[in-house]
Protein backbone atom coordinates (compact mmCIF):
# COMPACT_ATOMS: atom_id res chain seq x y z
CA UNK A 1 0.00 0.00 0.00
CA UNK A 2 3.19 2.70 0.50
CA UNK A 3 2.82 3.30 -3.43
CA UNK A 4 -0.33 5.13 -2.67
CA UNK A 5 0.41 6.36 0.70
CA UNK A 6 1.12 10.51 1.16
CA UNK A 7 3.83 11.82 3.48
CA UNK A 8 2.36 13.40 6.52
CA UNK A 9 5.01 16.37 6.82
CA UNK A 10 2.73 19.58 6.99
CA UNK A 11 2.22 21.95 10.02
CA UNK A 12 -0.62 24.01 11.29
CA UNK A 13 1.48 27.39 9.68
CA UNK A 14 2.09 25.66 6.26
CA UNK A 15 -1.49 24.92 5.76
CA UNK A 16 -2.52 28.57 7.20
CA UNK A 17 0.29 29.57 4.28
CA UNK A 18 -1.31 27.16 1.67
CA UNK A 19 -5.17 28.42 2.69
CA UNK A 20 -4.08 32.17 2.32
CA UNK A 21 -1.73 31.50 -0.43
CA UNK A 22 -4.66 29.64 -2.43
CA UNK A 23 -6.90 32.23 -2.06
CA UNK A 24 -4.69 35.31 -2.03
CA UNK A 25 -4.27 36.34 -5.65
CA UNK A 26 -7.92 37.59 -5.51
CA UNK A 27 -6.97 40.41 -3.95
CA UNK A 28 -4.64 41.35 -6.30
CA UNK A 29 -6.84 40.89 -9.61
CA UNK A 30 -10.25 40.11 -10.63
CA UNK A 31 -12.80 41.47 -7.56
CA UNK A 32 -12.94 45.18 -8.94
CA UNK A 33 -14.40 43.57 -11.81
CA UNK A 34 -17.49 43.15 -10.00
CA UNK A 35 -17.57 46.84 -9.41
CA UNK A 36 -18.15 47.16 -13.09
CA UNK A 37 -21.39 45.00 -12.43
CA UNK A 38 -22.64 46.27 -8.97
CA UNK A 39 -20.87 49.49 -7.94
CA UNK A 40 -19.36 49.96 -4.56
CA UNK A 41 -22.83 48.79 -2.89
CA UNK A 42 -23.60 45.91 -5.11
CA UNK A 43 -20.01 44.44 -4.78
CA UNK A 44 -20.40 45.61 -1.12
CA UNK A 45 -23.27 43.66 -0.48
CA UNK A 46 -22.72 40.44 -2.46
CA UNK A 47 -19.04 40.47 -0.84
CA UNK A 48 -20.78 40.41 2.78
CA UNK A 49 -23.15 37.98 1.89
CA UNK A 50 -19.89 35.64 0.26
CA UNK A 51 -18.06 36.29 3.67
CA UNK A 52 -20.96 34.65 5.67
CA UNK A 53 -20.83 31.98 3.61
CA UNK A 54 -17.29 31.09 3.63
CA UNK A 55 -16.94 31.69 7.35
CA UNK A 56 -20.16 29.61 7.89
CA UNK A 57 -19.20 26.77 5.18
CA UNK A 58 -15.29 26.77 6.43
CA UNK A 59 -16.35 25.67 10.11
CA UNK A 60 -19.05 23.10 8.81
CA UNK A 61 -15.92 21.79 6.32
CA UNK A 62 -13.76 21.51 9.51
CA UNK A 63 -15.50 19.41 11.07
CA UNK A 64 -15.95 16.75 8.39
CA UNK A 65 -12.04 17.10 7.11
CA UNK A 66 -10.81 16.70 10.81
CA UNK A 67 -12.74 13.47 11.18
CA UNK A 68 -12.14 12.13 7.75
CA UNK A 69 -8.69 13.44 7.10
CA UNK A 70 -8.23 12.22 2.96
CA UNK A 71 -6.93 13.94 -0.24
CA UNK A 72 -10.15 14.11 -1.71
CA UNK A 73 -11.94 16.76 0.48
CA UNK A 74 -15.23 17.13 -0.56
CA UNK A 75 -15.18 13.59 -2.69
CA UNK A 76 -14.68 11.63 0.37
CA UNK A 77 -17.27 13.36 2.30
CA UNK A 78 -19.94 13.28 -0.14
CA UNK A 79 -18.73 9.42 -0.90
CA UNK A 80 -19.47 8.49 2.71
CA UNK A 81 -22.46 10.46 3.06
CA UNK A 82 -24.44 10.43 0.07
CA UNK A 83 -23.31 7.75 -1.82
CA UNK A 84 -20.70 7.06 -5.17
CA UNK A 85 -23.12 8.96 -7.65
CA UNK A 86 -23.42 12.05 -5.35
CA UNK A 87 -19.60 11.60 -4.32
CA UNK A 88 -18.29 11.03 -8.20
CA UNK A 89 -20.46 14.50 -8.44
CA UNK A 90 -18.87 16.54 -5.72
CA UNK A 91 -15.27 15.07 -6.94
CA UNK A 92 -16.09 16.44 -10.62
CA UNK A 93 -17.15 20.15 -8.91
CA UNK A 94 -13.96 19.66 -7.11
CA UNK A 95 -11.52 19.10 -9.91
CA UNK A 96 -13.57 21.36 -12.04
CA UNK A 97 -12.28 24.54 -9.48
CA UNK A 98 -8.88 23.41 -9.22
CA UNK A 99 -8.21 22.48 -12.62
CA UNK A 100 -10.12 25.83 -14.03
CA UNK A 101 -8.96 28.08 -11.63
CA UNK A 102 -4.96 27.76 -12.04
CA UNK A 103 -5.29 28.69 -16.21
CA UNK A 104 -6.90 32.12 -15.68
CA UNK A 105 -4.35 32.92 -12.59
CA UNK A 106 -1.50 32.17 -15.15
CA UNK A 107 -3.38 34.14 -17.51
CA UNK A 108 -2.97 37.10 -15.41
CA UNK A 109 1.06 36.14 -14.78
CA UNK A 110 1.48 35.68 -18.50
CA UNK A 111 0.15 39.41 -19.12
CA UNK A 112 1.92 41.01 -16.13
CA UNK A 113 5.06 39.90 -17.57
CA UNK A 114 4.25 40.31 -20.70
CA UNK A 115 4.04 44.37 -19.57
CA UNK A 116 7.97 43.72 -18.52
CA UNK A 117 8.49 41.89 -21.25
CA UNK A 118 7.04 43.16 -24.20
CA UNK A 119 8.73 40.95 -26.61
CA UNK A 120 7.77 37.92 -25.13
CA UNK A 121 4.31 36.11 -26.16
CA UNK A 122 2.37 36.15 -22.53
CA UNK A 123 2.12 32.49 -23.63
CA UNK A 124 5.33 31.62 -23.14
CA UNK A 125 5.40 33.30 -19.44
CA UNK A 126 2.00 30.90 -18.76
CA UNK A 127 3.11 28.03 -19.73
CA UNK A 128 6.26 28.67 -18.22
CA UNK A 129 4.78 29.12 -14.84
CA UNK A 130 2.87 25.87 -15.36
CA UNK A 131 6.22 23.75 -15.93
CA UNK A 132 7.77 25.49 -13.25
CA UNK A 133 5.65 24.80 -10.58
CA UNK A 134 4.12 21.78 -11.14
CA UNK A 135 7.78 21.12 -10.82
CA UNK A 136 8.24 21.92 -8.07
CA UNK A 137 4.68 19.95 -6.77
CA UNK A 138 6.28 17.24 -7.80
CA UNK A 139 9.63 17.15 -6.16
CA UNK A 140 8.28 17.37 -2.87
CA UNK A 141 4.77 18.62 -0.71
CA UNK A 142 7.35 19.84 2.10
CA UNK A 143 9.21 21.95 -0.33
CA UNK A 144 5.67 22.68 -2.18
CA UNK A 145 4.48 24.34 1.21
CA UNK A 146 7.58 26.00 2.70
CA UNK A 147 7.66 27.69 -1.15
CA UNK A 148 4.18 28.81 -0.67
CA UNK A 149 4.50 29.71 3.18
CA UNK A 150 6.97 32.63 1.52
CA UNK A 151 5.73 34.04 -0.61
CA UNK A 152 2.07 34.11 1.17
CA UNK A 153 3.66 36.05 4.06
CA UNK A 154 5.50 38.16 1.23
CA UNK A 155 1.98 39.34 -0.38
CA UNK A 156 0.44 39.25 2.72
CA UNK A 157 3.23 42.01 3.93
CA UNK A 158 2.38 44.26 0.27
CA UNK A 159 -1.52 44.36 0.74
CA UNK A 160 -0.70 45.80 4.40
CA UNK A 161 1.59 47.92 2.82
CA UNK A 162 -0.83 48.91 0.32
CA UNK A 163 -3.44 49.91 2.81
CA UNK A 164 -1.31 51.71 4.79
CA UNK A 165 -0.39 53.89 1.69
CA UNK A 166 -4.21 54.06 0.43
CA UNK A 167 -5.91 54.40 3.90
CA UNK A 168 -4.82 58.18 4.68
CA UNK A 169 -6.11 59.42 1.04
CA UNK A 170 -9.45 57.52 1.98
CA UNK A 171 -12.63 59.51 2.13
CA UNK A 172 -16.08 57.83 2.81
CA UNK A 173 -17.64 60.08 0.10
CA UNK A 174 -15.83 58.10 -2.52
CA UNK A 175 -17.97 54.92 -2.10
CA UNK A 176 -20.85 57.27 -2.51
CA UNK A 177 -19.86 58.14 -6.07
CA UNK A 178 -22.44 56.32 -8.55
CA UNK A 179 -22.37 53.42 -5.67
CA UNK A 180 -25.42 50.98 -7.63
CA UNK A 181 -25.03 51.46 -11.28
CA UNK A 182 -27.25 48.54 -12.19
CA UNK A 183 -29.78 48.81 -9.35
CA UNK A 184 -30.27 45.60 -7.52
CA UNK A 185 -29.64 43.43 -10.36
CA UNK A 186 -26.03 44.09 -9.78
CA UNK A 187 -25.63 42.62 -6.31
CA UNK A 188 -26.24 39.11 -8.57
CA UNK A 189 -24.27 39.96 -10.90
CA UNK A 190 -21.33 41.11 -8.79
CA UNK A 191 -21.55 37.31 -7.06
CA UNK A 192 -18.47 35.50 -8.87
CA UNK A 193 -16.21 38.32 -7.81
CA UNK A 194 -17.25 38.29 -4.89
CA UNK A 195 -16.42 34.38 -4.72
CA UNK A 196 -13.37 35.46 -6.38
CA UNK A 197 -11.73 37.03 -2.68
CA UNK A 198 -11.81 33.10 -1.37
CA UNK A 199 -12.38 31.37 -4.09
CA UNK A 200 -10.31 27.72 -3.31
CA UNK A 201 -9.91 27.95 0.45
CA UNK A 202 -11.28 24.73 1.21
CA UNK A 203 -7.75 23.18 -0.64
CA UNK A 204 -6.96 23.05 2.46
CA UNK A 205 -8.56 20.16 3.24
CA UNK A 206 -7.24 18.47 0.68
CA UNK A 207 -3.63 18.01 2.31
CA UNK A 208 -4.86 17.23 5.46
CA UNK A 209 -3.74 13.68 5.02
CA UNK A 210 -0.03 15.40 4.62
CA UNK A 211 -0.75 17.06 7.57
CA UNK A 212 1.21 16.59 10.83
CA UNK A 213 -1.72 15.49 13.45
CA UNK A 214 -4.41 16.68 10.89
CA UNK A 215 -7.24 16.93 13.71
CA UNK A 216 -5.42 19.76 15.53
CA UNK A 217 -3.45 21.14 12.25
CA UNK A 218 -6.29 21.32 10.51
CA UNK A 219 -8.54 23.31 12.53
CA UNK A 220 -5.62 25.69 12.97
CA UNK A 221 -4.85 25.75 9.49
CA UNK A 222 -8.20 26.38 8.22
CA UNK A 223 -9.30 28.88 11.18
CA UNK A 224 -6.53 31.41 10.96
CA UNK A 225 -6.95 31.36 7.09
CA UNK A 226 -10.28 32.25 7.04
CA UNK A 227 -10.00 35.12 9.43
CA UNK A 228 -6.99 36.35 7.78
CA UNK A 229 -8.55 36.55 4.41
CA UNK A 230 -11.68 37.82 6.19
CA UNK A 231 -9.37 40.70 7.08
CA UNK A 232 -7.65 41.55 4.08
CA UNK A 233 -10.60 41.39 2.27
CA UNK A 234 -12.34 44.10 3.94
CA UNK A 235 -9.13 46.34 4.22
CA UNK A 236 -7.65 46.05 0.26
CA UNK A 237 -11.84 46.84 -0.81
CA UNK A 238 -12.26 49.20 1.69
CA UNK A 239 -8.25 50.80 0.69
CA UNK A 240 -8.94 51.00 -2.88
CA UNK A 241 -12.35 51.99 -3.59
CA UNK A 242 -11.47 54.83 -0.68
CA UNK A 243 -9.00 56.67 -3.03
CA UNK A 244 -11.58 57.77 -5.75
CA UNK A 245 -14.10 55.95 -6.41
CA UNK A 246 -14.76 52.59 -7.52
CA UNK A 247 -14.44 53.44 -11.46
CA UNK A 248 -10.32 54.70 -10.83
CA UNK A 249 -9.96 51.07 -10.32
CA UNK A 250 -11.78 49.20 -13.00
CA UNK A 251 -11.29 51.89 -15.41
CA UNK A 252 -7.20 53.09 -16.61
CA UNK A 253 -7.75 56.39 -17.30
CA UNK A 254 -8.78 57.39 -20.94
CA UNK A 255 -10.29 53.54 -21.08
CA UNK A 256 -13.65 52.14 -20.89
CA UNK A 257 -11.97 48.35 -20.60
CA UNK A 258 -11.75 46.90 -17.35
CA UNK A 259 -8.53 46.16 -15.93
CA UNK A 260 -6.92 43.50 -14.23
CA UNK A 261 -4.77 45.75 -11.86
CA UNK A 262 -7.08 47.54 -9.24
CA UNK A 263 -4.66 48.29 -7.07
CA UNK A 264 -1.43 49.50 -9.08
CA UNK A 265 -4.84 52.01 -10.77
CA UNK A 266 -5.98 52.78 -6.91
CA UNK A 267 -2.23 54.09 -6.02
CA UNK A 268 -1.47 55.96 -9.63
CA UNK A 269 -4.06 58.41 -7.68
CA UNK A 270 -1.56 58.79 -5.02
CA UNK A 271 2.22 58.39 -6.05
CA UNK A 272 3.63 58.64 -9.04
CA UNK A 273 4.33 55.72 -11.37
CA UNK A 274 8.19 56.14 -10.72
CA UNK A 275 8.05 56.09 -6.58
CA UNK A 276 9.63 53.01 -5.02
CA UNK A 277 6.43 52.20 -3.54
CA UNK A 278 4.48 52.05 -6.80
CA UNK A 279 7.26 49.62 -8.11
CA UNK A 280 7.42 47.27 -5.03
CA UNK A 281 3.28 46.95 -5.31
CA UNK A 282 3.65 45.57 -8.76
CA UNK A 283 7.10 43.65 -8.03
CA UNK A 284 5.62 41.99 -4.83
CA UNK A 285 1.78 41.56 -6.57
CA UNK A 286 3.15 39.14 -9.00
CA UNK A 287 3.96 36.97 -5.88
CA UNK A 288 0.27 36.85 -4.75
CA UNK A 289 -0.50 36.02 -8.39
CA UNK A 290 2.14 32.95 -7.60
CA UNK A 291 0.79 32.13 -4.13
CA UNK A 292 -2.73 31.11 -5.62
CA UNK A 293 -1.45 29.89 -8.52
CA UNK A 294 0.89 27.41 -6.57
CA UNK A 295 -1.21 26.68 -4.08
CA UNK A 296 -4.25 25.72 -6.21
CA UNK A 297 -1.22 23.33 -8.56
CA UNK A 298 -0.84 21.45 -4.99
CA UNK A 299 -4.85 21.02 -3.96
CA UNK A 300 -5.73 20.39 -7.63
CA UNK A 301 -3.11 17.63 -7.65
CA UNK A 302 -4.49 15.74 -4.54
CA UNK A 303 -7.82 15.86 -5.82
CA UNK A 304 -7.33 14.28 -9.46
CA UNK A 305 -4.98 11.81 -7.22
CA UNK A 306 -7.92 10.58 -4.72
CA UNK A 307 -10.28 10.54 -7.53
CA UNK A 308 -7.34 7.77 -9.25
CA UNK A 309 -7.12 5.95 -6.15
CA UNK A 310 -10.36 5.25 -5.72
CA UNK A 311 -11.09 4.28 -9.39
CA UNK A 312 -13.23 7.17 -10.32
CA UNK A 313 -10.91 7.94 -12.79
CA UNK A 314 -7.81 6.05 -14.73
CA UNK A 315 -6.05 4.15 -11.86
CA UNK A 316 -2.45 5.69 -12.81
CA UNK A 317 -3.73 9.06 -11.78
CA UNK A 318 -3.87 7.81 -8.25
CA UNK A 319 -0.10 6.58 -7.95
CA UNK A 320 2.27 8.28 -5.75
CA UNK A 321 5.41 8.70 -7.46
CA UNK A 322 7.89 6.28 -5.58
CA UNK A 323 11.03 9.14 -5.11
CA UNK A 324 9.01 11.99 -4.24
CA UNK A 325 5.86 10.77 -2.31
CA UNK A 326 3.66 12.82 -4.49
CA UNK A 327 1.04 12.69 -6.72
CA UNK A 328 3.21 13.22 -9.82
CA UNK A 329 0.73 11.88 -12.45
CA UNK A 330 -2.30 13.62 -11.21
CA UNK A 331 -0.27 17.18 -11.52
CA UNK A 332 1.19 16.73 -14.80
CA UNK A 333 -2.31 15.67 -16.42
CA UNK A 334 -3.77 18.74 -14.59
CA UNK A 335 -1.47 20.76 -15.92
CA UNK A 336 -1.87 19.31 -19.52
CA UNK A 337 -5.43 20.57 -18.92
CA UNK A 338 -5.10 23.90 -17.95
CA UNK A 339 -2.74 24.19 -20.83
CA UNK A 340 -5.73 23.54 -23.20
CA UNK A 341 -7.85 25.84 -21.21
CA UNK A 342 -5.39 28.69 -20.89
CA UNK A 343 -4.82 28.23 -24.96
CA UNK A 344 -8.76 29.30 -24.96
CA UNK A 345 -7.93 32.83 -24.04
CA UNK A 346 -11.43 33.56 -22.45
CA UNK A 347 -9.80 34.10 -18.91
CA UNK A 348 -13.36 35.80 -17.44
CA UNK A 349 -15.10 32.47 -18.60
CA UNK A 350 -12.60 30.12 -17.17
CA UNK A 351 -12.77 31.77 -13.96
CA UNK A 352 -16.92 31.37 -13.91
CA UNK A 353 -16.87 28.15 -14.92
CA UNK A 354 -14.28 27.66 -11.76
CA UNK A 355 -16.60 29.40 -9.42
CA UNK A 356 -19.47 27.29 -10.85
CA UNK A 357 -17.52 24.30 -9.67
CA UNK A 358 -16.72 25.68 -6.10
CA UNK A 359 -20.31 26.60 -5.67
CA UNK A 360 -21.47 23.02 -6.67
CA UNK A 361 -18.56 21.76 -4.47
CA UNK A 362 -20.07 23.87 -1.01
CA UNK A 363 -23.65 22.66 -1.99
CA UNK A 364 -22.92 19.05 -1.97
CA UNK A 365 -20.62 19.38 0.87
CA UNK A 366 -23.18 21.12 2.85
CA UNK A 367 -26.06 18.41 2.24
CA UNK A 368 -22.97 15.76 2.89
CA UNK A 369 -22.46 17.08 6.48
CA UNK A 370 -25.85 16.51 7.41
CA UNK A 371 -25.99 13.30 6.15
CA UNK A 372 -23.24 12.16 7.98
CA UNK A 373 -24.39 13.63 11.52
CA UNK A 374 -27.66 11.76 10.65
CA UNK A 375 -25.83 8.22 9.08
CA UNK A 376 -22.46 8.49 11.36
CA UNK A 377 -23.48 10.00 14.42
CA UNK A 378 -20.68 7.93 16.45
CA UNK A 379 -18.30 9.01 14.18
CA UNK A 380 -14.82 10.61 15.78
CA UNK A 381 -15.39 14.58 15.50
CA UNK A 382 -12.35 16.11 16.82
CA UNK A 383 -13.80 19.46 15.83
CA UNK A 384 -17.73 20.00 15.83
CA UNK A 385 -19.06 23.18 13.95
CA UNK A 386 -20.39 25.80 16.61
CA UNK A 387 -24.30 26.90 15.83
CA UNK A 388 -25.19 23.53 14.36
CA UNK A 389 -26.85 22.89 12.43
CA UNK A 390 -27.49 27.02 11.48
CA UNK A 391 -23.96 27.34 10.44
CA UNK A 392 -24.18 24.56 7.58
CA UNK A 393 -27.45 25.59 6.79
CA UNK A 394 -26.67 29.13 6.35
CA UNK A 395 -23.91 28.06 4.32
CA UNK A 396 -26.44 25.83 2.18
CA UNK A 397 -29.05 28.56 1.67
CA UNK A 398 -26.24 31.22 0.40
CA UNK A 399 -24.37 28.73 -2.03
CA UNK A 400 -27.41 27.55 -3.51
CA UNK A 401 -28.81 31.20 -4.30
CA UNK A 402 -25.05 32.11 -5.53
CA UNK A 403 -25.42 29.24 -7.70
CA UNK A 404 -29.11 29.92 -9.65
CA UNK A 405 -27.54 33.96 -9.44
CA UNK A 406 -24.79 32.66 -11.61
CA UNK A 407 -26.59 30.34 -13.27
CA UNK A 408 -29.02 33.22 -15.08
CA UNK A 409 -26.52 35.65 -15.22
CA UNK A 410 -24.03 33.40 -17.43
CA UNK A 411 -26.49 31.13 -19.57
CA UNK A 412 -23.58 29.65 -21.48
CA UNK A 413 -21.01 29.34 -18.90
CA UNK A 414 -23.37 27.62 -16.86
CA UNK A 415 -24.61 24.97 -20.10
CA UNK A 416 -20.69 24.83 -20.50
CA UNK A 417 -20.34 23.32 -16.70
CA UNK A 418 -23.07 21.14 -16.79
CA UNK A 419 -21.96 19.65 -19.76
CA UNK A 420 -18.61 18.65 -18.40
CA UNK A 421 -20.24 17.46 -15.31
CA UNK A 422 -22.75 15.47 -17.11
CA UNK A 423 -20.84 13.91 -19.51
CA UNK A 424 -18.08 12.89 -16.66
CA UNK A 425 -20.63 11.29 -14.66
CA UNK A 426 -21.61 9.54 -17.95
CA UNK A 427 -18.21 7.85 -18.69
CA UNK A 428 -18.72 7.08 -15.17
CA UNK A 429 -21.86 5.44 -15.37
CA UNK A 430 -20.79 3.73 -18.72
CA UNK A 431 -16.90 2.97 -17.79
CA UNK A 432 -16.39 3.08 -13.92
CA UNK A 433 -19.71 2.17 -12.09
CA UNK A 434 -19.31 -1.90 -12.63
CA UNK A 435 -15.68 -1.74 -12.00
CA UNK A 436 -16.15 0.44 -8.70
CA UNK A 437 -18.84 -2.33 -7.53
CA UNK A 438 -16.73 -5.13 -7.63
CA UNK A 439 -13.96 -3.66 -5.79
Amino acid sequence: MSEDKLKKVLSPLMLWGLGVGYVISGMYFGWNLGLAEGGTYGLAIATFFVIIMYVTFTFSYTEMACAIPKAGGAFEYANKGLGKHLGFIAGIAQNIEFVFAPPAIAAAIGAYLNLLYPSIDLMVFAIGAYIIFTGINILGVKLAASFELVITVLAVIELLIFAGVALPEFELNNLQLNPMPNGVSGIFAAIPFAIWFFLAIEGVANVAEEAINPQRSVLIGFGSAILTLVILCLLTFVSAVGVAGWEAVVYPVGSTVASDSPLPLALSKIINSGHVLYKLLIGIGLLGLVASFHGIILAGGRATFEFGRVGYAPKILGKVHHRFKTPANSLIVNMLVGIVALATGKTSEIITIACFGALALYIVSMLSFFALRKKQPEMERPFKVPMYPSFPLIALIIATIALVSMSYYNPITALVFISIVGLSYLYFLVFLNKEYEIK
